[in-house]
């Protein structure tokens, strides 16, 4: 029998910190979704999303550091494209479930990536610190 803390919820929670951290940022989300549609060229994502070409590959090596996306090499180009069939799955499930949230089961309170209630790293004496200096 497991228990709760053991080394499954350190390494569950380690791997949903990477898809938190993909996730955290619009441009990383509308390439995930991007390449939800279909693979795609790093050139072709940026001309299709509004992003430079240095942005999209920057977002990129992110999500494929999160391990969210993988390259494919075609002749001299790369492509890029989802690392598995089940994320795929995975976010088309929580992009519907995104929008079926109720707002009415939702707060007036606003989670931002500077809302100290949501700092990044979890630690939420320095982004209070943080929000103080900033006055």
């Amino acid at each position: 029998m497991s228990h709760p803390g053991g080394p499954a919820v350190a390494v569950n929670a380690e791997a949903l910190a990477r898809v938190g951290t993909a996730l955290a940022d619009e441009n990383r989300r509308r390439l995930l979704l991007a390449l939800l549609e279909a693979p795609a060229y790093p050139s072709d994502l940026a001309e299709a999303l509004g992003m430079t070409r240095g942005n999209v590959s920057n977002h990129l090596s992110c999500l494929r550091g999160c391990g969210l996306v993988r390259t494919v090499s075609v002749g001299r180009r790369v492509r890029y494209e989802l690392a598995d069939p089940k994320l795929a799955h995975a976010l088309a499930d929580l992009a519907a479930l995104v929008l079926l949230v109720d707002p009415e089961n939702t707060s007036d309170e606003v989670c931002a990536p500077d809302d100290y209630a949501c700092a990044a790293d979890g630690n939420t004496e320095d982004a209070m610190t943080e929000e103080a200096r900033r006055g």
